[in-house]
């Protein structure tokens, strides 16, 4: 079979897979894609927002905030070591209090891309699908990064009211939870809260 062949075949069993699901469960379907668009509206309106997080990683936990602004995200980490990371699509500043060490880097070449993609890039989640279980909704994405890693992200929300509970990223071999909690809406942050400047050089 030629490659065109395959590809078009390949193309048609998706198509009918999409019809068959939309004909045998349409209110099934809908409901996935009311939620999706809900969630994803949901997302994007997170300017000005802040929440507190818990991390573990398998072996470790640290607790800390990030924070949503209208281009920027900020995390902080307060333990075990106190570190701030902020970034933007393609620049990122990190800075170790402790250590007093600050690194200027691209977010795309490491695993800090995933603070942007979730919470800034309103394209991210277009190819992803959407699971409802009881009251919670689970958006999933997979893919692989610059680095040709493949990576499983979910997000996962509370039904009703409508609340962000948790981000899981896989990054090959890599995994990590936040557990979100303390949501605060309508934040108003310093004007150079979001900057690209290690913060011993704002005070």
């Amino acid at each position: 079979m030629r490659v065109r062949d395959m590809f078009l075949k390949n193309e048609v069993n998706l198509v009918i897979f999409f019809i068959t699901i939309f004909f045998l469960f349409p209110e099934k379907a809908y409901s996935t894609l009311e939620s999706k668009k809900r969630v994803l509206n949901h997302l994007s309106s997170l300017k000005y927002f802040s929440a507190s997080f818990l991390q573990n990683d398998g072996s470790n936990l640290s607790e800390g905030k990030v924070y949503i602004g209208e281009k920027r995200v900020r995390a902080e980490y307060f333990s075990p070591t106190k570190i701030v990371i902020i970034l933007d699509e393609d620049k990122a500043m990190y800075y170790n209090y402790e250590l007093d060490e600050d690194e200027f880097f691209n977010p795309k070449n490491t695993n800090a891309w995933f603070f942007y993609d979730i919470f800034r890039n309103p394209d991210f989640f277009n190819d992803g699908s959407m699971e409802i279980k009881n009251n919670e909704l689970i958006l999933e994405k997979t893919g692989f990064d610059n680095d040709e890693r493949s990576f499983l992200i979910k997000v996962y929300f509370e039904e009703n009211p409508l609340v962000l509970r948790a981000v899981e990223v896989h990054i090959d071999e890599n995994f990590l939870k936040l557990s979100i909690f303390n949501h605060s809406y309508n934040e108003q942050f310093d004007k150079d809260f979001f900057k690209l400047i290690n913060p011993k050089f704002l005070n």
